[in-house]
């Protein structure tokens, strides 16, 4: 192992800011991918932490047989094996808090461009059709009246309800078990809410727990009058269901900030004028980006500092070993 400096591995992209900091404090070294076969046997003792936005397998950790710490650049790290950094003994760190107002605002902006169509009149603006066909067309959806119910209540589904209180619309949850202290009516599976609202705003994380769980039998559940929202991840939507419920009346609309292989989006989605689409922005403003940038870097400043990160996950509760 290299003594002094920590040696950070950074694989494929990451933000700007993360690498301006990082080198004030550690030593770098990139790889293109997180691909075991790019390791080289210096890294493999030398390298203590890695900071990493997107994915990051088991068999890449293994690879490095001084790994301390991982750092993402995201609140969501289900592209990290967790629980098998877990089992190694290897911290993982997230970037929570700094992002909640962001992503809680694009929720709602995607909610109001969905039910508006406000989109589609920006375009029929831009495309001089006001002028020359007249008023854009009435949207047939609106806000007023509406039972919105969240899929996922933690930091950033209380910021969408709290938003949602000021436009006066009923509010329930889902989750595994009611939250203390709330007005919101909960439901304990999420067809009972599906059958009980008419707009679900989609705020888990990507597991394997939520994997396509908004399926044909929830958008049933829905009604014609339903709107789906989803800012959490795109592996929660079965969107061949989705794309099919859209074209044939099942529910109303939808707007998605989030897909299941992304930057790709079904042809069968972008084909249909009732969903409003986003490429992933919902924490994506400067402000936001600089803040979950910082968080990555003193996350690892910390624990070689201190020996504790600031936002370990829920897996990997460890302080470090002295060395």
């Amino acid at each position: 192992m290299s003594h002094g400096r920590p040696r950070i591995l950074v694989p494929g992209k990451m933000s700007k800011r993360v690498l301006d900091r990082l080198p004030e404090t550690f030593d770098l070294v990139f790889v293109e991918a997180a691909d075991p076969s790019l390791v080289t046997p210096e890294m493999v003792s030398d390298v203590q932490g890695i900071a990493v936005s997107g994915k990051l397998p088991a068999g890449f950790m293994d690879a490095f047989s001084n790994l301390e710490i991982i750092a993402n650049f995201g609140v969501g790290y289900d592209g990290i094996d967790a629980a098998h950094a877990a089992k190694r003994g290897v911290v993982v760190t997230n970037t929570p808090d700094v992002l909640t107002e962001e992503v809680a605002d694009t929720a709602i902006g995607l909610l109001l461009n969905t039910v508006r169509q406000l989109p589609a009149a920006e375009q029929w603006l831009r495309q001089g059709r006001w002028a020359r066909d007249g008023a854009f067309a009435l949207s047939p959806l609106t806000l007023r009246g509406r039972t919105v119910g969240l899929y996922g209540l933690g930091r950033i589904g209380l910021a969408i309800a709290r938003r949602l209180e000021a436009f006066g619309v009923s509010i329930a949850y889902h989750t595994r078990t009611a939250r203390e202290g709330l007005a919101y009516t909960h439901y304990p599976t999420l067809k009972d809410m599906a059958e009980a609202v008419d707009t679900i705003i989609v705020i888990v994380p990507g597991t394997e727990a939520t994997r396509r769980t908004i399926n044909a039998e929830v958008l049933q559940a829905l009604g014609p009058q339903g709107v789906l929202i989803n800012v959490g991840r795109g592996t929660t939507v079965d969107e061949a269901a989705l794309a099919d419920a859209l074209s044939r009346g099942v529910i109303a609309a939808a707007g998605l900030d989030v897909f299941e292989s992304e930057p790709y989006v079904p042809e069968a989605l972008l084909a249909l004028p009732n969903v409003s689409l986003l490429p992933h922005v919902g924490s994506a403003s400067q402000a936001t980006r600089n803040e979950m940038a910082d968080l990555v870097v003193d996350n690892l400043v910390a624990w070689f500092d201190t020996g504790e990160a600031l936002t370990p996950v829920e897996e990997t509760p460890f302080k470090r070993k002295s060395v």
